[in-house]
């Protein structure tokens, strides 16, 4: 197998190198430089149609994109620890803290990403007023995380860290990377990101 990817501050590949960094597993991961545009050669989009990362290829020369796709892929040859629940319970809250993390901070994140911030200006039209309005959607979406840890926890879907960990995770440093702030009075929510972030896959090839 060979994994395409890109390193930090990318927060999709990131989380393919946590994961795998959590299984123990040795696969090396080939760059694409991303600020070079390498994602969207010719070379790489036949790997990856939409020219992202990060892309898996197989033994058998097929690709698996997106990073939640890899991860469940590796899971099946790698299972221990698993990372996407024990049983038929916590596979499906895993699914739905996948979701609602991606949805509920992702989708401002990316989007103060694409309309705000300076690196991403010259690569499409910006609407800098609509960028803006995502920091107050990301603080809300903190927010609402952080009650949600206050009265469960201490991970994400319950007692096991797992893969919703690792996409919360690479979610809020990126969004720190662009400039936007877990607020101060979310303390579940740091106190959980100050924990996972002391595991050592979280600094996987860094």
């Amino acid at each position: 197998m060979i994994l395409y990817g890109e390193r930090n501050p990318a927060p999709n590949p990131r989380r393919v190198r946590i994961f795998i960094a959590e299984k123990g597993v040795d696969l090396p991961e080939t760059q694409v430089q991303m600020r070079r545009r390498e994602h969207k050669s010719d070379e790489h989009r036949a790997r990856n149609s939409l020219g992202q990362l990060p892309t898996l290829v197989l033994d058998d020369g097929s690709a698996i994109s997106e990073s939640v796709s890899i991860c469940r892929y590796l899971e099946s040859v790698y299972p221990d620890p698993p990372l996407f629940g024990r049983d038929g319970k916590e596979a499906a809250l895993v699914d739905m803290w996948i979701r609602r993390i991606e949805f509920q901070l992702m989708t401002p994140v990316g989007m103060f990403w694409r309309h705000a911030h300076p690196l991403t200006a010259a690569l499409l039209t910006q609407f800098k007023d609509f960028g803006e309005s995502n920091r107050e959607a990301y603080e809300r979406s903190c927010l609402w995380l952080d009650r949600e840890l206050a009265s469960g926890g201490p991970f994400i879907a319950g007692e096991q860290f797992g893969m919703a960990d690792i996409v919360a995770l690479t979610t809020i440093d990126f969004a720190t990377f662009t400039g936007l702030e877990v607020p101060d009075q979310a303390t579940a929510l740091r106190a959980w990101r100050e924990q996972v972030s002391a595991r050592p896959s979280a600094s996987a090839n860094s």
